[in-house]
């Protein structure tokens, strides 16, 4: 292991939040990788208020369109884009000149596949090659250790503050929020899937994910519960 991946393991490990891990980390990653661009995408996080990047997103990040993805998503292990199609194909797909090269690697929590970390490089610049595609396997390993306690303990504590009678500051993230909107309206989890460009299987899962923060066994629990901490989002 060379010293600088293992300085960013260390660092990865003292990040506090998905912030600094966005501002602070990833520019390191995109570094060690001698990346034209880089970034990390929590895809319960993504931005939905812009309509032109609501279409980008559906599309880059689309299962069916983007051949990286659906790799991710089927073996959770990083990937280039000479491993799931030709460079023509890639050209079609993508072709901005400055992501002439992909490489991505799955963040997992819980076994979910929650996001992804990527480097592109200019056609000038050489492929990713099986090396780093072995580093990139050992630095996601590391970002889903990091994103499972970080996430965990942040449940932690906002069970501790409804257990103490008060609505938690940050309880439900913005797409939990969109999601419990949706769920107040009386939408299925199909509707809700549509609505969002999401699958109706992370539907489930995120109102899982959102009963255990609440402690509620039911959609009518958790709607009035938001209700009465007079979320402004729900109230």
């Amino acid at each position: 292991m060379t010293s600088s991946l293992k300085l960013l393991f260390e660092a990865i490990g003292q990040t506090q939040s998905e912030q600094d891990m966005r501002s602070q980390i990833v520019p390191k990653i995109g570094e060690y990788f001698a990346a034209t661009r880089w970034g990390i995408f929590f895809f319960d996080q993504l931005p939905l208020v812009d309509r032109n990047l609501q279409e980008v997103l559906k599309v880059g990040l689309s299962v069916k369109h983007n051949p990286i993805v659906r790799y991710l998503v089927e073996r959770h292990a990083p990937v280039h884009e000479a491993l799931v199609t030709s460079p023509k194909a890639w050209s079609i797909i993508c072709p901005r000149p400055d992501h002439w090269h992909v490489m991505a690697g799955p963040v997992i929590n819980r076994g979910q596949l929650v996001g992804v970390v990527g480097c592109t490089r200019e056609k000038s610049k050489s492929a990713f090659d099986t090396q780093n595609l072995a580093d990139l396997s050992a630095i996601c390993l590391h970002l889903s250790v990091w994103v499972t306690a970080v996430r965990s303990q942040s449940i932690s504590t906002e069970r501790a503050s409804l257990s103490r009678g008060k609505a938690p500051k940050n309880c439900l993230t913005p797409r939990e929020l969109q999601i419990a909107e949706l769920v107040a309206l009386g939408r299925t989890n199909a509707e809700i899937g549509s609505e969002l460009w999401i699958t109706e299987n992370s539907v489930k899962q995120a109102l899982k994910r959102m009963f255990r923060k609440l402690e509620v066994s039911s959609r009518a629990e958790m709607v009035a519960q938001l209700t009465d901490f007079a979320s402004p989002r729900l109230g």
